[in-house]
């Protein structure tokens, strides 16, 4: 890791401004800056937005998850053709982008007895540490930010880092809840200053890396379950507490997954995830998927057939594919499945049943969909009903349609084996990816810390 922490540079006039250049200042991260806390936060959401949730490493993911699929030649990302290097730039946006400032932020904040912004910085580190060890396994953390030479860090177990996970979160509680110092305002993007939905986004994290280990190793599902239940008793119960970036749609302020559609010049949607829809009759598809210009039908690109005509192709539909659309961090529907699926671990497929059908009725809700059609009303019918040989499979297809584009659907891939993933054919890999690789610019300045892995490699909580 890089002996460089950076300050996100604000420019007046553009929201998405703060993300897009940066003032390298090689400061001690344990001394306050000389950036205030109400500076610093706006970038670092948009910053959480851009790079970690709806950029750089899910669009690989999106095409492992084979939802999207760059419209080029084999081989490609799509099958899995990566080195080390494909990877730097994901490091760098979680460690050097997020993680520093995030360190600053709190420092800072805690220094200044401003203990609402020191509990968002706390909630956003466990988002982003969360994100990290989920992708890569063991990651360096608790020899990093410490303000001597830390460009030789040494890797934490992922057990660890989920430990420290769950000890931030709780301190963040307690500081967002003490509502001491300095209240975020319009600085805060994300929330406009109402601790009380940060503190259900603490809660349903919590719950998140609670459901993670229920195959990992010396856990069980049920105790994990628990857990989680516990947790989302105080996290996100509706639509309106999701956790998002408001792009505005202008050029400085544009939707990621827009602009990684709309503004490149291969990606497209995959036929996996459109004929998913499709073949279901899912009431949401005219939101989610755009038909293709050329031929006006729902028609995805099938990853391995190489390149076709862009416009015969498939892009995201208006809800996430329009230049003004929402960049979601955290989604409601997150918390609605993660309860379904709970329940059933715990009670069984029939205390499930309710949660899970208000799941999906939610989603359908937040998308734009009359609940009351009969398109919906028949979808229900069909998808709506778990029993004890479907639950988990239901369950987790519906939270991957709900949670669209986020790279916890991998996280539920891995843990369960839905949705269903056939190999595409490669001459790289003969199993499906269960991880990334370390990248090449930490190999070549930390190589004696960095594990030796494959992308077939199975992280600490993948549990067979």
């Amino acid at each position: 890791m890089k002996k460089t922490f950076i300050i996100l540079t604000i420019f007046t006039g553009s929201l998405l401004a703060g993300c897009k250049k940066y003032l390298d200042v090689n400061d001690n991260p344990n001394l306050p800056g000389s950036v205030s806390e109400s500076l610093l936060l706006g970038p670092l959401e948009a910053g959480a937005s851009e790079y970690i949730a709806n950029g750089n490493a899910s669009v690989l993911v999106n095409q492992w998850m084979q939802n999207c699929v760059p419209n080029q030649p084999l081989p490609n990302t799509a099958n899995y053709l990566v080195t080390t290097t494909t990877f730097d730039d994901y490091w760098n946006s979680f460690y050097i982008v997020e993680l520093n400032n995030l360190h600053i932020l709190n420092v800072q904040a805690l220094t200044n007895g401003n203990q609402m912004y020191a509990g968002i910085a706390k909630v956003l580190t466990a988002y982003t540490l969360g994100n990290a060890t989920d992708l890569w396994g063991n990651i360096p953390y608790s020899a990093s930010f410490q303000g001597t030479d830390v460009s030789t860090p040494t890797f934490d177990s992922q057990e660890s880092i989920y430990s420290a996970i769950q000890s931030m979160l709780d301190s963040a509680i307690t500081e967002l809840a003490t509502g001491e110092g300095s209240t975020p305002g319009t600085d805060d993007y994300f929330y406009s200053g109402d601790m009380s939905k940060w503190i259900k986004m603490a809660y349903t994290l919590k719950a998140r890396y609670y459901m993670h280990l229920t195959k990992a190793p010396g856990y069980t599902a049920a105790t994990q379950a628990s857990l989680a239940l516990e947790a989302l008793n105080n996290g996100m119960s509706s639509n309106d507490e999701d956790c998002y970036f408001p792009y505005t749609g202008t050029e400085t302020s544009s939707s990621q997954w827009y602009l990684h559609f709309f503004n490149t010049t291969t990606l497209v949607l995959a036929s996996h995830y459109v004929d998913s829809l499709v073949s279901h009759a899912d009431p949401r598809l005219p939101y989610l998927v755009s038909k293709a210009s050329n031929t006006g039908l729902y028609t995805g690109n099938v990853i391995g057939s190489g390149a076709g005509n862009l416009n015969d192709y498939s892009v995201p539909g208006s809800f996430y594919g329009d230049i003004a659309s929402n960049g979601y961090v955290l989604n409601a529907a997150e918390a609605d499945f993660m309860k379904a699926e709970a329940t059933y671990l715990v009670s069984g497929y029939a205390a499930a049943q309710p949660l899970y059908r208000k799941a999906i009725v939610n989603n359908m809700v937040k998308v734009g969909v009359d609940t009351s059609s009969s398109d919906a009303q028949t979808y229900l019918s069909k998808r709506g009903t778990l029993t004890a040989g479907n639950a988990l499979q239901l369950i987790i297809e519906e939270k991957n349609i709900a949670n669209n584009f986020s790279t916890e659907n991998w996280v539920d891939w891995r843990r369960t084996g839905y949705p269903a993933l056939s190999l595409i054919a490669n001459d790289n890999i003969t199993s499906l990816p269960r991880r990334f690789l370390y990248p090449n610019s930490e190999i070549s300045t930390n190589g004696t810390n960095v594990p030796s892995v494959k992308v077939t490699d199975r992280v600490w909580w993948d549990g067979q």
